[in-house]
């Protein structure tokens, strides 16, 4: 069943970071689970964990500069009845201290919580070298490894509060820009579910993170040329909701994906692989095309690297043509 987010107020919309969900979403667990702990890299601020720090400064840890030791210290934390939350920059963890996480976490499947703050393209003037994106691919390939990418900061906030429960390494993959809210408090939200943000009938379009606010207003566009498009809000990368995937692709017949992140090992490799082996149906890739980001403004760069509406109805109508 459809959700139906609204589309008449997308002019009106707040734009808040992602990360701030993070942020609220700790103060709320901090209150109700002692066990909590939070560890970061000199980046307070920017991820902001520095609210839990103010509430809860006994259980906050601050590692300086050294992913490598945060991601062990968090395994050691983890293996004594703590719940960490380790937080840097995507670039930095997972980029830096993957091997970290893969032995000392992963294999030993230890419930850290690790969190990916400025991901994607949009980081903006910090450059190829600050933009995070092949950390979907990396921390997918993981085995015992949940990897959550919320599309605002609604859901960045329910996606910090229920990975609490889950007995498992979990990766939160956040924004730096401002996001615009699609949801609400009483939007479903459950991990390994996807949901149906608008129905429709000729093409499915599965995004993730900010890139769904494009896909509504995508469907918005091409309602109005006579084309229905099913939007899938995918936060869910691991595991992959597959009865919603490939119902979609026997439904509408004909698939988009949309991210932030390589057209390679991302969303869109994730959903090829299910419907490749259940349900073959004409896909197209809204993606980053195997090249490094730049520096420039965050939408200038979306538009550049054509992870925008338009680049999204584009590529709707090329699947229908392929569909036909």
């Amino acid at each position: 069943m459809a959700v139906n987010i609204s589309l008449n107020i997308f002019d009106k919309l707040e734009k808040i970071p992602s990360r701030d969900g993070l942020g609220r979403g700790l103060l709320e667990l901090g209150a109700t689970h002692p066990e909590v702990v939070v560890l970061c890299c000199d980046l307070k601020e920017s991820t902001r964990v520095q609210w839990f720090e103010e509430k809860y400064p006994k259980r906050f840890f601050e590692v300086g500069v050294a992913e490598q030791n945060m991601a062990g210290i968090a395994a050691g934390m983890a293996a004594e009845g703590k719940i960490p939350f380790m937080a840097s920059y995507a670039v930095f963890s997972p980029g830096r201290n993957w091997d970290q996480i893969r032995v000392s976490i992963c294999y030993s499947e230890y419930p850290v919580k690790i969190i990916g703050a400025h991901a994607g393209i949009s980081v903006g003037p910090d450059g190829a070298t600050h933009q995070a994106l092949e950390d979907i691919a990396i921390m997918r390939a993981l085995p015992n490894m949940v990897v959550l990418s919320p599309c605002d900061w609604l859901e960045a906030k329910k996606a910090t509060i229920q990975c609490v429960d889950l007995n498992s390494p979990t990766y939160i993959r956040l924004s730096r820009d401002k996001v615009p809210v699609v949801t609400i408090e009483e939007t479903p939200f459950k991990i390994g579910k996807a949901e149906i943000f608008r129905d429709g009938s000729d093409v499915s379009i599965v995004a993730t993170g900010q890139l769904v606010y494009e896909a509504l207003v995508a469907a918005k566009t091409l309602e109005k040329e006579g084309i229905s498009a099913r939007v899938i809000n995918n936060h869910t990368i691991k595991p992959l909701d597959k009865t919603t995937l490939i119902s979609a692709a026997k439904e509408t017949g004909a698939i988009v994906t949309a991210e932030e992140h390589q057209v390679y090992g991302g969303l869109g490799s994730a959903v090829a692989e299910v419907l490749c082996e259940h349900y073959p149906v004409p896909i197209k890739y809204v993606a980053v095309m195997d090249r490094f980001g730049e520096s420039g403004a965050p939408d200038e760069l979306l538009v550049k690297f054509g992870l925008k509406s338009a680049d999204i109805i584009r590529q709707a109508k090329e699947v229908l043509k392929m569909k036909k």
